[in-house]
């Protein structure tokens, strides 16, 4: 090994020392947050529904709730977030070189980027099950990919969406004109502007660029899925228990709904279940027995901490992307496994 690589080594031991010190298993991200007082994480900003800034100057959105979430966990407190706007071609770069501590935010799970000679990211259980698609405006005649044949198609660069095209683009043997850009800021407005025929992305996020255009109903999505898109929450791999903190986490959003757990409920179900002794599995899930926080690092009471802050998974989606809001979405996938969806979380055991 390098004499490089060794002292990097070193100081990543001195680091997990530090941390195991402090009370974290072996984790310096935990450690840091709580020197800190605040979680750093990383939202995209300017998509409705998962993360845009409210009219009050806070950011609202599923992603940005998931940040909250994690901050309830650690800290106790789901106002301590630092919000970080990034870019897709921003967001690893931000991760790796600790700027910032956590990314939510669009991001499939790909073998790429999770495998050390990778991109060496650590990634958490599906959050958001989605498909690449295209979107067209209603009026242009395209019905289908190959009626995109010599046309120019907006597309974010150095992203899977500009992989995912080409690939799906050469399988049709269909040519046409990819028209590049490093941020959805810059493409999106580009395709409003008529300056592509087309526009592709994950299909979530082009029903949520949409829901902000000038006319939302004169755009509609292709039928055809270019790819299948799991989203997960991205931490460094290089700290396997942050990883599983934020990990439980998104298990915990997943399991309190199938329990009917709510935030508008856990305290009572919590107050209850310490009176019956023979609620063995809530007990146990809610910190009343057992000592499932201090083996990620988390207080005792980290899932009711994160259930007070946002709710469960299913009133997360339905707060900021089911049929009440202007996305409009489906469940669809992104339903509990127990009713037709793919969302499970392991035992709490």
């Amino acid at each position: 090994m390098s004499r490089a690589g060794l002292l990097g080594l070193a100081l990543v031991g001195a680091l997990v020392g530090c941390a195991a010190g402090n009370g974290d298993p072996g984790s310096p991200t935990m450690a840091k947050i709580r020197e800190r007082g605040r979680l750093v994480c990383a939202v995209d900003g300017a998509v409705p529904g998962f993360s845009t800034v409210g009219p009050g100057g806070a950011f609202v959105g599923i992603d940005a709730d998931f940040c909250r979430a994690v901050a309830a966990a650690v800290l106790g407190d789901p106002t301590k977030v630092e919000f970080r706007p990034v870019t897709a071609g921003e967001r690893f770069v931000a991760l790796s070189s600790g700027e910032v501590d956590l990314l939510s935010i669009s991001s499939t799970h790909t073998l790429s980027r999770d495998a050390p000679g990778g991109n060496a990211l650590s990634f958490g259980p599906v959050f958001f099950y989605d498909g690449q698609g295209v979107m067209v405006p209603a009026a242009s005649g395209i019905r289908r990919l190959q009626d995109l044949a010599g046309k120019p198609i907006c597309v974010e660069s150095g992203t899977n969406t500009e992989l995912n095209l080409a690939d799906r683009m050469r399988e049709l043997g269909i040519t046409y004109q990819p028209l590049r850009f490093q941020s959805g800021e810059q493409a999106y407005p580009a395709y409003e502007q008529g300056r592509c025929a087309a526009i592709t992305s994950d299909s979530s996020l082009l029903a949520a660029k949409r829901s902000g255009f000038k006319e939302p109903a004169a755009h509609g999505l292709l039928p055809e899925l270019l790819s299948k898109e799991p989203s997960a929450k991205v931490t460094v791999q290089a700290d396997p228990a942050w990883a599983d903190a934020v990990r439980w986490v998104t298990h915990t959003l997943v399991q309190s709904e199938e329990s009917g757990l709510t935030q508008a409920n856990v305290e009572a179900r919590r107050a209850a279940a310490k009176k019956d002794t023979s609620q063995a599995e809530q007990r146990r899930f809610l910190g009343i027995e057992g000592d499932f926080g201090r083996q990620l690092g988390l207080p005792a009471d980290f899932t009711v901490q994160v259930v007070k802050a946002v709710g469960n998974y299913g009133e997360l989606f339905e707060r900021h992307l089911g049929s009440a809001t202007p996305l409009g979405l489906e469940r669809g996938l992104n339903r509990l496994w127990s009713r037709g969806g793919l969302h499970i979380a392991p035992p709490f055991r």
